[in-house]
């Protein structure tokens, strides 16, 4: 997984337990404090996170993504869903690519691996370009709602059954 981002060569790859430091400080610093750090800790400790990538550039760690198993039902029926969060991109490289890189590389890590939707609370004007999309995250019981709670779907119609529920992982801290 390598990928030029605007002329600058940065390699995408799979996390590795030595990049832990690395990224726990490119999140606190694009985060402006501990807290996704915190979150990507305790994913890993739950054992939760199924694609975690690095985007690397001069041998630095300068962009970070983790999608972890999200329980998402329709009545008694599990869903196999991802939570893409956190994605970080250094403050200094940020506006090159690296993001969508990142984003792109996982959700095709994500389909070879057999998951079939994508859930994520972002920005309503990025994550779209990816096919994320409100509407489809509409009907779902979830503690989020509006216009930055998305859905994609990697399997056609993973979706579109009635009364789906998402229920987000104790490393998140949301009171539901």
């Amino acid at each position: 997984m390598a990928g030029p981002c605007r002329g600058h060569d940065v390699v995408i790859r799979e996390r590795k337990p030595a990049d832990d430091e690395a990224i726990r400080r490119l999140n606190d610093a694009a985060f402006g404090g501990p807290i996704e750090s915190k979150i990507v800790e305790a994913l890993r400790l739950s054992r939760l996170a199924a694609v975690e990538l690095v985007a690397v550039e001069a041998d630095e760690i300068v962009g970070h993504i983790l999608f972890s198993a999200l329980k998402v039902t329709f009545g008694e029926e599990l869903m196999p869903t991802l939570a893409l969060a956190p994605m970080a991109v250094s403050p200094a490289h940020q506006r090159r690519g690296i993001g969508g890189e990142l984003v792109q590389s996982g959700l095709a890590l994500a389909r070879q691996r057999e998951w079939w939707a994508v859930i994520v609370l972002g920005h309503p004007d990025y994550y779209p370009r990816f096919g994320f999309s409100a509407a489809l995250a509409r009907p779902l019981a979830a503690p989020y709602s509006g216009e930055a709670f998305m859905a994609l779907e990697l399997v056609p119609g993973a979706l579109s059954g009635t009364g789906g529920k998402v229920v987000y992982p104790a490393a998140f801290e949301i009171d539901a």
